[in-house]
């Protein structure tokens, strides 16, 4: 019988990788918390008119990228490649736009694309939304969050902003005319995806790493160079804030978003510890795309970030707190009556120190091999229970890793002071 394996670009995330994933999780989490932004939590199938009404239909994404299928009454859904959209469809359909909302999700998104390091066709993004602040404030109090989250996870070094400002709707399209212009003139020099973008997506062009085309590119019509009054005023509020917070950055003219809805000022925080993959948060304004949606006209602005992108480098910079042993005691009984005994005292040993990480052995076996799969565990302790501790109401604790200490047999209702006085301060927080 052929071994069913998972989907290519889908990948099992083990216990041994799943500690840096609960530390990139957690400190999102509290720092998220610590500027006022509440979760939200989304469906991962939506309409397929979602997206194409949101990401374009002359885009990767939905020309080549979703995962769409007919359910059984022939509506077409799709699961998502993104999350903006869908936290849009949500604000709406449930009446939380009529003041500023502060939102973040996190979950799985799917896009059918070459699998390769840090880039899955199942992979998991982080990602915040504010609705209705129209002022640059808020764009930068985005970009100041980023900043912060990267402190706390000690990767501030190795990480880099690069700002640009893509105006307006109209300005895009006096842009987009005189870009279309300039590369018809050159259409030789571009690679293959370059000239089929020429004439349905051709920002994306910007884009390119295709040496030929970026060459072309030095030369092309700058964007800055199109934009109204407004979105240069807004662009320039930005950046002064950002200088009197003291953030770097450095603004990239190339730097376009590959979503038809988003407008005026853009963002991504890059890095070079990832290869070709080196972006790890991208974000923008998209102040119509709630319209766009059904909506009355609200202000929008957010960012996404990649978790394995985030935990890549975690890894390469040992940046997270190592893994913990599964197990800060470990469970050794001898006979029915003593397993017993076992059982009921661990739950009131749990209920007293919460976070105690306690694994009770099970499948039976000898006292050696119990005490073997004991060291081999990583606890510190070891809790013995035989008939003589089963008779007098008392376990033996034995010291698996601790220097100077003995081994004692203590009564029952002594136990958990007694670990509590030796618990290190990282075991506490287990858990929470």
């Amino acid at each position: 019988m052929t071994t069913i394996r998972a989907i290519r670009g889908m990948n099992d995330i083990l216990p041994d990788e799943s500690d840096r994933w609960q530390y990139l999780e957690r400190t999102v989490a509290d720092v998220l918390a610590s500027y006022g932004y509440g979760e939200i939590r989304l469906p991962i199938v939506e309409q397929t008119a979602l997206f194409r009404r949101s990401i374009g239909e002359v885009t990767d994404i939905v020309e080549k990228e979703m995962y769409s299928f007919d359910d059984r009454n022939g509506e077409s859904l799709t699961l998502r490649p993104e999350g903006t959209a869908g936290c849009v469809r949500a604000a709406i359909q449930h009446s939380l736009l009529g003041t500023v909302q502060r939102l973040w999700y996190s979950g799985p998104m799917f896009r059918y694309e070459r699998p390769q390091k840090g880039r899955q066709r199942q992979f998991h993004q982080i990602g915040v939304e504010v609705f209705g602040v129209a002022t640059p404030e808020i764009d930068a109090e985005l970009i100041l969050m980023t900043a912060r989250l990267w402190r706390e996870l000690g990767i501030d070094g190795d990480v880099a902003l690069q700002l640009n400002s893509i105006g307006s709707g109209s300005d895009r399209q006096a842009y987009r005319a005189a870009l279309v212009s300039y590369l018809s003139g050159h259409l030789d020099a571009l690679d293959e995806d370059s000239q089929r973008r020429l004439h349905t997506n051709p920002l994306r062009i910007l884009d390119s790493k295709d040496p030929g085309t970026r060459a072309v590119l030095q030369q092309a019509p700058l964007l800055s160079d199109y934009l109204d009054e407004e979105s240069r005023a807004d662009f320039a509020r930005v950046c002064e804030l950002l200088d009197a917070a003291s953030v770097p950055y450095v603004i990239n003219t190339a730097l376009v978003r590959g979503l038809d809805y988003y407008n005026k000022t853009v963002f991504e925080w890059v890095t070079d510890r990832l290869g070709a993959q080196g972006t790890v948060c991208a974000g923008g304004r998209y102040d119509g795309l709630v319209q766009q949606l059904g909506g009355k006209p609200v202000p929008g602005i957010g960012f996404a970030m990649g978790k394995e992108r985030l935990v890549l480098m975690l890894e390469a910079l040992q940046a997270a707190p190592l893994p913990a042993a599964p197990a800060d005691v470990y469970v050794v009984n001898s006979g029915g009556s003593a397993e017993c005994a076992a059982f009921a005292a661990l739950e009131s040993l749990r209920g007293a120190l919460p976070g105690l990480r306690i694994v009770q052995h099970a499948g039976g076996g000898s006292f050696r091999s119990q005490m073997k799969k004991a060291d081999k565990s990583g606890a510190r302790w070891a809790l013995i229970w035989g008939d003589d501790e089963v008779a007098s109401a008392s376990v033996t604790v034995k010291p698996l890793r601790e220097q100077g200490e003995e081994q004692v047999t203590l009564p029952l209702a002594e136990v958990a002071a007694f670990l509590q006085r030796r618990r290190t301060p990282d075991t506490t927080t287990q858990g929470n």
